[in-house]
């Protein structure tokens, strides 16, 4: 086990706790908590990059975001919750919906807008969602499923289950009304959220000293009397750590937390955006942070076997193959038209 000395974890009103990425201090972990880490990030990878490819060749259709560079943040955060909690994400939302427990089966399939999608094709890569899993969908509206997920939140409180809600947003939905109402409501009525900032540098291609005058998001929650939280997202574990105090306070006290990670995305903003309004130099620096390979690293030095890690990257290969041969060789979609209720 590496260890290392760990700041103290409370967060409240008051906290802000970023660390620049040279003096970050490790967190403890062994290879039985790491291992399934890496496995879901590499996965998410390599989904994303499958995704990237079909879409080049025409297989996918509309719009494709991908998440890669941030999968830190979503396997982390998810990492912290309980089977019964919700997640409510973007329209950046394939890692979050894997990380959820959404096979990359029916990811997939509903990419390549086929019937076995886990919207049955209908709904494409901004509107994956999955009962099963409590994944409550992607949403394209900038904003807009903040309060969605407010109310998610009050259902839970309402019903007594004990349930937490995640919503992710980016910094840009941070100067929208929607994120401003879902803020205001989840603190006045005491609500078990965690609202997490996935600050990736850039609102489609604006940078965040041009859209934000205080680039600081989590500063919102101070407004409202709020639990609040910033870091850096490089390392899964910290990650997993720091939303688990955030969604321990909402499950025990019903209180939520904002909380602002800082990430980078190393593509544009989606498959139509070459990116050209960020410099050669910054991207290259972003992708010495690169979140796999760190993981990678810590795997070895917290003394998993490289045969180990190479049968786990492996088996990820297996399964991504799969289904992309599952997502091309399912049928279309139906029409819309049979899935509307008649009056």
């Amino acid at each position: 086990m590496v260890r290392a000395v760990v700041t103290a974890s409370m967060t409240t009103p008051d906290s802000k706790r970023v660390e620049h990425h040279e003096h970050q201090e490790l967190v403890d972990t062994t290879p039985e908590e790491l291992a399934p880490l890496y496995r879901q990030m590499l996965a998410i990878r390599r989904l994303e990059e499958a995704s990237a490819k079909a879409y080049s060749a025409g297989k996918i259709g509309g719009f494709l975001h991908l998440i890669i560079g941030q999968e830190a943040v979503c396997v982390g955060a998810i990492a912290a919750l309980e089977k019964k909690d919700y997640v409510v994400a973007t329209y950046r939302e394939h890692g979050h919906a894997y990380a959820k427990g959404v096979a990359a089966r029916p990811i997939l399939a509903e990419l390549y807008g086929k019937k076995t999608g886990c919207v049955k094709g209908l709904g494409g890569s901004m509107h994956i969602f999955d009962k099963a899993t409590n994944f409550l969908g992607g949403y394209g509206i900038v904003g807009g499923h903040v309060p969605i997920a407010a109310g998610a939140a009050f259902a839970s409180k309402y019903r007594g289950d004990g349930a937490v809600t995640l919503c992710f947003f980016g910094e840009g939905a941070s100067t929208i009304g929607g994120f401003t109402e879902g803020l205001a409501l989840a603190a006045l009525w005491k609500l078990p959220i965690v609202l997490i900032c996935e600050n990736n540098q850039y609102s489609m291609g604006t940078p965040v000293y041009r859209s934000l005058a205080v680039e600081d998001v989590s500063l919102r929650a101070l407004g409202h009397g709020m639990a609040r939280d910033r870091f850096d997202g490089d390392d899964v574990v910290k990650v997993k750590r720091r939303i688990a105090e955030a969604v321990e306070r909402a499950r025990t006290t019903g209180e939520p937390t904002l909380v602002e990670v800082i990430t980078y995305r190393f593509r544009g903003h989606s498959m139509s955006d070459p990116g050209l309004y960020r410099t050669k130099d910054e991207v290259e620096e972003w992708k010495r942070r690169d979140p796999l390979p760190r993981c990678r690293q810590r795997l070895l030095d917290v003394g998993m076997p490289e045969a180990e890690i190479a049968a786990l990257e492996d088996d990820v290969k297996t399964e991504i193959e799969d289904a992309v041969k599952f997502a091309e060789e399912s049928p279309a979609a139906d029409e819309y038209k049979k899935y509307v209720v008649k009056e």
